[in-house]
């Protein structure tokens, strides 16, 4: 299976989300369980159904965690050294055609989050950026039409 590519910063985080998982919400689920198993019937207890969900949804979360880390190729991006070529968990610096400046670093799909400026790597813009130098302009294929960007810097933070 392929590797897949992810910030140092995204796998801790998923360390830590696996960890939650395993030693605070799997005990209370089957606390939870135990509890409704205490009740009685349970064709009719939605109580019991409740947490039997919720347990069969952390079981494949904890799953989906373990196999990400496992197919995981971390990657430090302080450590990148691409000659400034945009690549993967670079910081970069965009002006877009009206002038205004953004800035976004190119992370892993489980990373994304645009309110924290974290785009994935699959995303039209970064898939656009993705071997380009500090100068080039780019346009990328976005829902709203076409938009035109020039990469004024690239940073490994």
């Amino acid at each position: 299976m392929a590797k897949t590519p992810i910030t140092l910063r995204g796998a801790e985080l998923l360390r830590v989300e696996l960890q939650r998982l395993k030693t605070v919400d799997r005990p209370n689920v089957i606390t939870a369980i135990a509890e409704a198993r205490s009740h009685g019937d349970l064709s009719e207890n939605a109580e019991y159904d409740a947490a039997r969900d919720r347990q069969s949804f952390l079981e494949g979360r904890i799953s989906e965690i373990e196999a990400k880390l496992a197919n995981a190729q971390i990657i430090d991006p302080k450590l990148l050294d691409s000659d400034g070529r945009c690549v993967f968990g670079a910081t970069v610096d965009l002006e877009e055609e009206g002038g205004e400046t953004v800035t976004y670093q190119i992370v892993g799909e489980d990373e994304a989050d645009i309110k924290e400026a974290r785009i994935s790597i699959s995303s039209p813009i970064a898939r656009a950026l993705i071997g380009k130098y500090a100068g080039d302009s780019v346009e990328v294929q976005t829902p709203g039409g076409v938009k035109r960007y020039e990469l004024l810097d690239v940073r490994y933070l």
